[in-house]
């Protein structure tokens, strides 16, 4: 269920393209596992964006994870849980809450390495943590960050199909990507 893309692909899709993430800022943040961006991504693009079948490259689709701010909320519950032996837990109230926002941002770039697009999104994301429903405290943060950027991947899609027509006459005007020993669209 995290990794699930959007149902609907791009009636007309971009040209294959290379694909990049900067996550710098969840360097600061111990809840997200490292790949999970990668993978979402990846398979948001793969299934609905670009073209699988192409095997030529011609550019690259930058992920930025710009901000990210978690937040445990519902200190209260916990009180009351603690000073009523945890029998709140037993009728469903929760522990606590996880809120996650992330603010990203997909950038196209051809194999010249010219932006041809910045497009924003932010996600926000609430999760309980609870005795019989929701998540458990180590899981929670770590699906709240994720589902955030899930959000934010939904805003930004629906902004890059809306000019994915001229996205793709401009990737393949660019011409594909060379075969540059390792170099790819970013590092030109």
């Amino acid at each position: 269920m995290i990794f699930r893309p959007h149902s609907a692909a791009f009636e007309n899709r971009l040209p294959n393209l290379e694909l990049a993430i900067d996550h710098s800022t969840l360097d600061n943040t111990d809840s997200l596992l490292a790949d999970a961006p990668q993978q979402l991504f990846q398979h948001e693009v793969t299934q609905n964006i670009v073209d699988p079948t192409d095997n030529i490259k011609f550019g690259c689709l930058k992920l930025t994870i710009t901000s990210v701010v978690n937040e445990r909320k519902g200190k209260g519950f916990q009180v009351l849980q603690m000073a009523t032996l945890m029998a709140p837990s037993l009728l469903g109230v929760p522990l606590e809450y996880y809120r996650s926002s992330v603010r990203a941002q997909v950038q196209v770039i051809n194999s010249h390495g010219k932006v041809l697009g910045c497009y924003r999104g932010v996600g926000y994301s609430t999760v309980q943590v609870a005795l019989y429903h929701g998540y458990s405290q180590t899981n929670a943060s770590r699906l709240a960050d994720i589902d955030a950027l899930r959000h934010a991947l939904s805003q930004i899609r629906p902004q890059i199909e809306g000019v994915s027509d001229s996205l793709r006459t401009k990737l393949l005007a660019g011409g594909p990507m060379g075969p540059l020993s390792g170099a790819t669209a970013l590092d030109r």
